[in-house]
């Protein structure tokens, strides 16, 4: 049997990660949204792919009035943003908003409740959601040009984004944009001020909540990812040509890539870009 669109990008599971949170996990598991719940709001990380069912999904699990924010622009996590009417985003998102157009993402995304929502830019501050407080934190421009950052002192968990995950990073150029700016050094330079900030919190949390492969992590990931990008620059990080994913296999961009690896953490990165950082 085939599987509709709906069926494929619009179907969540849910479950309790800690009192008040849960993990809502779609695309046969492989990627997960997070729904943070106070005595008077809930803060909703992500919304999908805009499937336009996704709200009515959180429904369920919260009566809290819900806000929303975006780890970052892509179309996997900002492209149901619709369904609600404001949404919390860096202020980077306009470089990135090509990714989240035309065949990028599966659905009419005008067909959604509040295709004009509106987009409120921050950068550092905190979303109260009444007894629980949610820091916000811009990212340096490392897999895309609009990651925030989510720190839960209360609950002591790190929402990361894409920016760190237990498989491999994408730090070539997702942005859909022929004019975003795009410098090896420069994006492995901030990969490595990102995680060196998530060090210098990881007293403030127990865990590392990414998006894709695996929730929650260990924080001892960021160790090997500082590690990843000090080896780069010393040029003993390993450089693999085989990529071993399915799915950036099929991307357009999979001859020119390759995977560099040190110890846990690996990155997906333009060969060619990374040979002219390597050993120096």
């Amino acid at each position: 049997m085939e599987l509709t669109k709906e069926q494929i990008f619009g179907s969540y599971m849910a479950w309790k990660l800690k009192e008040k949170t849960w993990v809502i996990s779609f695309m046969n598991g492989t990627e997960y949204m997070y729904l943070l719940e106070g005595d008077e709001r809930a803060l909703l990380v992500d919304t999908g792919y805009g499937a336009g069912n996704l709200r009515a999904f959180v429904e369920t699990l919260t009566d809290k009035p819900i806000v929303v924010a975006n780890t970052h622009f892509h179309p996997d996590h900002a492209a149901g943003n619709g369904e609600f009417a404001q949404v919390y985003v860096s202020d980077g998102w306009r470089i990135d908003a090509p990714s989240v157009e035309g065949d990028a993402v599966p659905f009419d995304l005008t067909k959604l409740p509040h295709p004009d929502y509106e987009k409120l830019e921050v950068k550092d501050c905190t979303i109260e959601l009444g007894n629980r407080t949610i820091e916000v934190t811009g990212a340096a421009p490392a897999h895309c040009n609009s990651t925030l950052f989510f720190l839960d002192r209360k609950y002591r968990l790190f929402l990361c984004g894409d920016d760190l995950e237990s498989a491999q990073v994408l730090m070539f150029d997702n942005s859909g944009n022929p004019d975003a700016p795009y410098d090896v050094r420069e994006r492995l330079d901030n990969l490595l001020a990102n995680t060196v900030r998530m060090k210098e919190l990881s007293d403030a949390y127990d865990f590392l909540l990414p998006n894709h492969n695996g929730t929650p992590i260990s924080k001892e990931y960021v160790d090997d990812f500082i590690g990843l990008v000090d080896h780069i620059y010393a040029g003993t990080a390993v450089i693999e040509d085989q990529l071993n994913h399915p799915y950036i296999e099929m991307s357009p961009k999979a001859p020119s890539l390759c995977r560099v690896r040190y110890r846990g953490a690996s990155i997906f990165i333009e060969k060619e870009q990374v040979l002219s950082v390597y050993g120096k």
